[in-house]
Parts: C-alpha cells; sequence; structure tokens
C-alpha cells in the first residue's frame, strides 16, 4: 500500500497538493460570492409574453395521480419523474447570472488564487522532475 504522502501514484507531492487545494478553494470561494443569480419568468415561445410554468406541472400531476390509484405503474412513474426533471431544467434554464462590480485587483487576486491552486494541484499530481531529465525522459 502507497503512502499517503503520494499524490497520484507520484512520490510526495502532499504538502503541494494540500495548499493548492486550499488557494483553488479559496479562489473558488472568492470568485462565486462575487456572482449573483436571479431567476426569471417562464415565457413560451419567443415573444416572451405569457408565463408556461403552469403547463409543465401537468406531466408531474397526472403522475401523481396515476401512482396514488395504481403504485406501480410504470406510466405514473414516467410521468412524475419527467415532470420533475422538466420543471428542474427549466428552473435552471431561467436563471440569470451576473457577476457583481468589482475591482479590477479583486479580480485578478480571485483568478490567481483558483489557478494557482489548479496549477499546484496538477503538478503535485505529476511528481518531482530529477535534474538533467525531462518528463519524457521520465515515459520511455
Amino acid at each position: 500500500m502507497r503512502d499517503l504522502r503520494d499524490v497520484g501514484g507520484t512520490p510526495g507531492g502532499f504538502g503541494t497538493f494540500v495548499f493548492g487545494l486550499a488557494l483553488a478553494i479559496a479562489g473558488g470561494y472568492l470568485l462565486m460570492q462575487q456572482v449573483d443569480v436571479h431567476g426569471g419568468y417562464w415565457a413560451w415561445g419567443d415573444s416572451g409574453r405569457g408565463r408556461s410554468f403552469g403547463l409543465t406541472l401537468i406531466p408531474l400531476l397526472l403522475g401523481v395521480v396515476i401512482l396514488f390509484a395504481n403504485g406501480s405503474s410504470m406510466i405514473g412513474k414516467l410521468l412524475t419523474f419527467g415532470g420533475v426533471i422538466v420543471i428542474l431544467l427549466g428552473v435552471i434554464m431561467n436563471m440569470d447570472i451576473h457577476f457583481r462590480t468589482t475591482s479590477l485587483f479583486n479580480t485578478l487576486m480571485m483568478l490567481v488564487l483558483l489557478m494557482a491552486g489548479i496549477g499546484l494541484i496538477v503538478r503535485s499530481a505529476r511528481g518531482p522532475v530529477r535534474a538533467g531529465t525531462s518528463r519524457t525522459d521520465d515515459d520511455a
């Protein structure tokens, strides 16, 4: 069994991995704190007039009625499951995501933390490079 310090099957790199993970988590957290998510109205067609959310409830409600009448009905299960999926997809598709106004310095710090963390995680999984060799020499 390999030692816990051997990240990704390569010797060493545990400290680099943990530090990279901490940087990536910090950068990702700070970046996500600058994002606002807003819901919108469900529009039927391209016109944007009217709301169609009620139509997506029909398969779900019909499936529930069928399942209460016959709990082993495959059509009832499909309608209920399909109705839930359509509602979840509709909610996700109608979200508006906006990046809040922030300074260039803060934005760069968030992105550098995130990218540096990902780079260190990848570096720790690749293992150390010996002096006088390249990574392609190790693969041979």
